[in-house]
């Protein structure tokens, strides 16, 4: 978890709605990366997190009612991890 930390300090533009970096939720730091970050930020998480269990963070979050991921992004991720993880 430090590291998912410390990867998001370095960031703070993904999650601009909070200055707390330490408290975040690994499900908050996959939402603001996958949302908001480069193609670049969500490779890195790939390597912190791995692929499976970003993946399975996306799913759990998409199959609620309601979720912050914009629809261009749900459904990019959606095929991706499909595919991919």
């Amino acid at each position: 978890m430090t590291a998912v930390k410390d990867f998001i300090k370095k960031r703070p533009y993904l999650v601009w709605g909070t200055k707390n970096y330490d408290n975040l939720s690994e499900e908050a730091v996959v939402e603001g990366v996958l949302n908001y970050g480069e193609f670049e930020d969500v490779k890195n998480l790939f390597a912190i997190l791995g692929i499976k269990k970003v993946a399975a963070i996306f799913n759990r979050q998409i199959s609620q009612k309601r979720n912050n991921y914009r629809p261009k992004i749900k459904n990019y991720f959606a095929l991706y991890f499909k595919k991919y993880a």
